[in-house]
């Protein structure tokens, strides 16, 4: 009898902030939803953040929030220190089963802003690897961008997720609420997931790297 090894557990999320970079803006919400491989919920979590008061929003990007009032509303609505969010966050992702994976659409961004976040109120990262920081997340990520693109064949200028079926993400409308975005790319990755599974499988062999 042999030990089964961990389950996976995917922890797909969405970001909302008030410009393209955590480096000059501030994250104004976020949602996370953790799922298994065929897409069942696991558990969920979202936050509205207080904006940075050394940080400053994009004109182009509140001239964007404009026209989305009702998103708008949902990411501002109720803010909470980031100091105190984000702490309670990584406790929560430690507290899901076995390994963690962060996976978002592109990771380039919503895994960028979390990254930042996760590092600066939390002393933990997205990214796990050789640090000696607290290690919440297993790998480097998974890029629901990347992974359907390949999946499904296509150019890489036509990988972005509006070119993915609207059944793939549950009929669940893209509203640029984060959670409701995170629960249709948790869709989405199962869709991906079911099409991988399809194709022949390749066993992976000892690394020549040293």
């Amino acid at each position: 009898m042999t030990d089964e090894p961990p389950i996976t557990t995917f922890v797909v999320t969405d970001i909302e902030a008030d410009g393209p970079s955590p480096l000059a803006s501030s994250m104004l919400s976020f949602a996370s939803v953790a799922c298994d491989v065929t897409g069942a919920v696991l558990g969920e979590f979202e936050a509205v953040l207080e904006p940075r008061s050394d940080r400053a929003p994009s004109p182009d990007t509140m001239a964007w929030w404009e026209s989305q009032p009702a998103a708008w509303e949902a990411a501002t609505t109720n803010p909470e220190r980031p100091e105190i969010v984000m702490p309670r966050y990584a406790d929560w992702v430690e507290s899901l089963p076995g390994y963690r994976v962060f996976a978002a659409a592109p990771i380039i961004f919503d895994g960028l802003w979390m990254d930042h976040y996760l590092e600066t109120f939390a002393g933990t990262r997205v990214l796990g690897g050789p640090f000696k920081s607290r290690q919440i997340f297993r790998g480097g990520g998974v890029c629901l961008y990347t992974m359907a693109g390949t999946l499904r064949g296509a150019e890489y200028l036509k990988w972005g997720m509006q070119r993915v079926p609207p059944a793939w993400y549950g009929h669940i409308e893209h509203t640029h609420r984060a959670i409701d975005d995170a629960r249709g790319f948790v869709n989405v990755l199962a869709k991906l997931f079911e099409i991988s599974g399809s194709l022949p499988r390749i066993e992976a062999t000892e690394s020549v790297y040293k």
